[in-house]
């Protein structure tokens, strides 16, 4: 039995369309696709050329005639066209092409998402064959569902769910949002603001891969044992035009992405100070989850309980907290159905 033959078996999906990756997870089948939210497009012929990893490995690297794009900004569509495109090939990979019609879709909102978005987002999901049955869950909600937290209790629970284009704080009791906010700072400004500092600092011109990159390797919110490290960039100066390599140290990242993580935290402590009194008690006790890309960031959680006074936890896979909630709204829809909203 081949790949599609297996997963062509369920009709349902979770979806996490997010700025950076998109995830796909069918029922019984678990995370069946996870591949970054981008596409190539030849502006000539206004085709597909590709999406995904194989999009991602042209970034930089193409003709005139070929663009390659994320068509999602801060977590939102910005062009309905080539979000359509992309859902589409995303979905042929997952599923097949079996018929969406009959299928339940579930897929992740940020929380802070306008009417205008929102319709953006369904119209792109209905032309890419999803034409009934769509329910749309913010984000918050699945992330604290898939990292497991007890949200269907009367107990307050602190989820912070910093993905590439929103962080989505939020405070949740009996399957629903006593309070949150929707901030559009998270990992995709960190890594501009590297992009910033090398450029101002060191005339280097360097990529958004090489920027993640360095993100992951030496970045960092707060001293760490790896802090004597340092790391060798290559770029363009953007005074000689030439190739150019500077070597750059961990507390050199840690500075020039500070301002940036001070906004995530002061998200938070907003939402905490907003807390009804119960609630806020449950969350000194229990503590504060973090989720999504952003929580790989070195030392955030160690930052956060720093500035709060709150025990902080990363969730376990925290990139697929999200996918992972949508993937447990269905299959145990009787139970959390109603954390979900249908469209």
């Amino acid at each position: 039995m081949g790949f599609f033959d297996r997963v062509s078996e369920s009709q349902d999906m979770g979806i996490d369309l997010g700025t950076a990756n998109t995830l796909i997870y069918i029922p019984g089948k678990n995370i069946v696709f996870d591949e970054p939210s981008i596409i190539a497009i030849d502006d000539d012929t206004n085709k597909t050329i590709a999406t995904g990893k194989e999009a991602q490995k042209m970034l930089g690297r193409t003709p005139k005639n070929v663009r390659t794009v994320r068509p999602l900004k801060d977590g939102v569509i910005t062009d309905v066209k080539e979000t359509e495109m992309m859902l589409r090939d995303f979905i042929k990979k997952a599923r097949g092409n079996n018929n969406l019609t009959r299928s339940r879709i579930v897929i992740g909102v940020p929380s802070g998402i306008t009417s205008v978005e929102e319709k953006a987002l369904k119209d792109a999901m209905e032309i890419s064959g999803a034409i009934d049955n769509i329910d749309f869950i913010d984000e918050p909600v699945a992330a604290a569902i898939g990292a497991g937290l007890p949200v269907d209790e009367p107990v307050g629970s602190m989820i912070v769910d910093i993905g590439g284009g929103t962080t989505e704080v939020a405070v949740l009791s009996l399957q629903g949002i006593v309070i949150s906010d929707s901030v559009r700072i998270a990992g995709d400004e960190v890594t501009e603001a590297i992009k910033r500092y090398l450029k101002r600092t060191y005339n280097l011109i360097i990529g958004e891969r090489t920027a993640e990159q360095i993100k992951m390797e030496i970045g960092s919110a707060y001293p760490t044992d790896n802090d004597q490290e340092n790391m060798e960039i290559r770029g363009l100066n953007i005074v000689s035009g030439l190739p150019k390599t500077v070597t750059i140290s961990v507390e050199e990242i840690r500075e020039c992405i500070a301002d940036t993580v001070e906004l995530i935290v002061d998200a938070i402590k907003k939402i905490l100070e907003q807390t009804p009194p119960e609630l806020a008690g449950d969350i000194i006790d229990r503590g504060i989850m973090l989720a999504g890309g952003g929580a790989l960031l070195k030392g955030l959680d160690s930052l956060i309980a720093n500035e709060t006074g709150i025990i902080t936890h990363i969730a376990p896979n925290p990139l697929k907290c999200v996918v992972y909630g949508t993937g447990k709204v269905l299959e145990d829809y009787d139970r959390l159905g109603r954390t979900s909203r249908k469209k």
